[in-house]
């Protein structure tokens, strides 16, 4: 979060004015070292472990940023990297049946005095800085410890299933400005669902 106050509204056409640029910006070429990269998100690995009762996530993600998601973080716009992740039960006759689901929300953003990358736990408030985008996304792509359920909320003896993936959610931003990210490849970063046995 901002550390004074504005209306959200201002604070949303801010940064909504800042990506269109950042967007038009690699459209025209004006793009750092004018070379545009794909980015990519990927689940490497992923496993839970059972600890007093509760389910608890470990897992390693890979998050490279395009060159478009890239200009607009360095132009001042804060991106949101969510991850979701499902608990599924397992049925024999009928389809999987998605028994709880939980999203971690963090905020990514740069700050030009300090030159600082500045990562935002939305659901805890925790905030941490680094020196660098590489150590930034590396720490965005360690998962430890996370808490995810608590296995009285399971049925004994039933068989579960989980799946997480990492994305980046435009959702914030206004509707004109998502239709354009749509037809622009390069901010359509999401990671393929990776599934795993829930351990009991």
């Amino acid at each position: 979060m901002s550390t004074f106050l504005q209306s959200p509204g201002r604070k949303l056409t801010q940064h909504a004015f800042l990506a269109l640029l950042a967007v038009l910006a690699i459209g025209t070429g004006l793009a750092q070292d004018n070379v545009e990269r794909e980015g990519y998100f990927e689940v490497r690995s992923a496993a839970t472990q059972e600890f007093a009762g509760v389910h608890s996530l470990d897992a390693r993600l890979q998050l490279i940023l395009s060159s478009e998601a890239l200009a607009a973080l360095e132009s001042g716009v804060t991106l949101t990297i969510e991850l979701q992740l499902q608990v599924i039960r397992v049925r024999r006759w009928v389809p999987d049946d998605v028994e709880a689901e939980l999203t971690v929300r963090h905020e990514l953003e740069y700050r030009p005095l300090s030159q600082r990358y500045i990562v935002r736990n939305l659901n805890s408030g925790d905030q941490d800085s680094f020196a660098t985008l590489y150590s930034a996304l590396n720490s965005l792509g360690r998962v430890q410890g996370l808490p995810v359920i608590d296995d009285a909320l399971l049925e004994p003896d039933r068989p579960y299933r989980l799946r997480l993936r990492a994305m980046l959610n435009t959702q914030q931003y206004p509707a004109t400005l998502r239709l354009l990210f749509f037809w622009r490849g390069q901010w359509q970063l999401q990671s393929e669902w990776f599934e795993w046995p829930l351990e009991r």
